[in-house]
């Protein structure tokens, strides 16, 4: 494995021609991070858990650069807070790359191994993707997240955060390039682009040579933009029109329940219900309770004829009209749309229509109707009888995340350390050859 350093890239370059030198300089670290060992790579995540704890005081004196510019420049509240790195954060940093090393290795992996009548035995072998590139805003924890996923998956990344965290994000790029140094495993592994130029962005999505997929983390014109421009493939979600069906058979308590929060536990992430279909021989029972529920948390409902008519005699609830424009709404926000459904079938159609293919959800008793529901919803997660919450990488398990997925290629749904690896075919021979 080689493992000489190098000095970064120069951002006084032209932009095309540093974007290039940071492209060719990921190429080469991809090739040496997946050789390298499940042990240097694991280690190289302990040693920066270590710089990110013995740095912490000069993080914040960093960050507080940024957050001044922030508040100068009229950021919105909610986004200053996001860019805010404190005690807490960062320490949940540090123990994100303690817990990603203590994941399983998935690289190297085998599956599927099956022997043939030839005598050849055929599988399947788990390898890095390459090099992934990953615009994001705001947060500069994403660039921790980031780095270790890439670190641990035997890839190199290329990361652009936003203009807004220039400070932090160079000051934590600084650290993981320490760590990689430390366990001798090219520091170019991570490149974190210097300049804050628009311009970047548009080379770096257009350079199939040097990145194997890019990676958008932000608001929905980012992720469109990036989409609609990029020459290499995008792992991506644009909406969170996300669905909870109340079937003709269900538990009413675990329906309330379930949808209450499905819903209001936490309005701003993609996977909160934005969409409530019930079904005709449940809407009277279920609506008014569930109605007195969102009234009380001071939720608005955008309801069809049928739920408007249920939902208009409950005290103090918010109901107005649907427009068609509802059915496809990502709100995130205090307001949900719902609509009285005649059948299971309408309820599937209606959400492969409307929704986003992000998560949807059928709660019921009824198992064949179940079945069907998950069979029939075409998105990247699909569940009987629990939250939409749980669409999340931590919750399924993943250990991490790297973004959610509603494409249909290899990563759909919550992207871990799998996604960020690739198949390929081995063949096991003892000198057979093909008649």
């Amino acid at each position: 494995m080689n493992t000489e350093q190098h000095t970064s890239p120069s951002v006084n370059l032209p932009v095309d021609q540093y974007m290039s030198a940071v492209g060719q300089a990921a190429r080469a670290a991809a090739t040496s991070m997946a050789a390298a060992s499940t042990a240097a790579r694991n280690n190289a995540l302990l040693a920066l858990a270590r710089q990110i704890r013995a740095h912490a005081g000069e993080l914040k004196a960093r960050n507080a650069s940024d957050i001044a510019a922030a508040e100068a420049n009229g950021l919105s509240t909610p986004m200053v807070d996001r860019l805010r790195l404190t005690d807490k954060v960062i320490a949940t940093m540090a123990e994100s790359c303690e817990q990603v090393a203590a994941l399983p290795d998935p690289v190297g992996e085998m599956i599927n191994l099956r022997r043939r009548p030839t005598g050849i035995t055929v599988g399947q072998m788990r390898v890095p993707i390459g090099v992934f590139g990953m615009i994001y805003e705001s947060r500069p924890n994403v660039t921790i997240e980031a780095a270790s996923l890439a670190i641990k998956s035997g890839n190199a990344c290329v990361l652009r955060g936003g203009s807004e965290a220039i400070h932090s994000n160079l000051a934590l790029w600084k650290l993981v390039q320490a760590a990689l140094t430390e366990v001798h495993l090219p520091m170019e592994a991570v490149q974190l682009v210097q300049t804050t130029d628009r311009a970047a962005v548009g080379q770096l999505i257009t350079m199939p040579q040097y990145v194997d997929v890019i990676i958008p983390r932000g608001g929905k014109g980012l992720i469109e933009r990036i989409s609609a421009e990029a020459k290499v493939p995008v792992i991506k979600h644009l909406d969170g029109n996300c669905h909870t069906y109340v079937d003709s058979e269900v538990d009413l308590a675990l329906a309330v329940n379930v949808t209450d929060n499905a819903k209001t536990q936490k309005y701003s992430p993609c996977n909160a219900t934005e969409s409530l279909l019930v079904h005709v021989n449940q809407a009277a029972a279920f609506l008014p309770i569930i109605g007195a529920v969102f009234a009380a948390k001071d939720v608005e409902m955008r309801c069809d004829d049928r739920a408007k008519a249920i939902l208009a005699d409950v005290p103090g609830a918010k109901v107005v009209d649907a427009t068609e424009q509802d059915w496809f709404e990502e709100y995130l926000a205090p307001v949900i749309a719902v609509k009285v459904v005649d059948s299971l079938g309408d309820a599937i159609a209606h959400i492969n229509h409307h929704g986003s293919h992000h998560t949807d959800a059928i709660l019921t008793t009824n198992h064949p109707n179940a079945m069907r529901f998950i069979r029939e919803v075409d998105s990247a997660s699909v569940m009987i009888n629990a939250s939409t919450r749980f669409a999340d990488g931590f919750e399924y398990g993943l250990g991490a995340e790297i973004g959610i997925s509603t494409d249909k290629f290899h990563a759909r749904g919550p992207v871990g350390l799998e996604g960020l690896t690739s198949l390929k075919y081995v063949v096991l021979g003892q000198g057979e050859v093909r008649s």
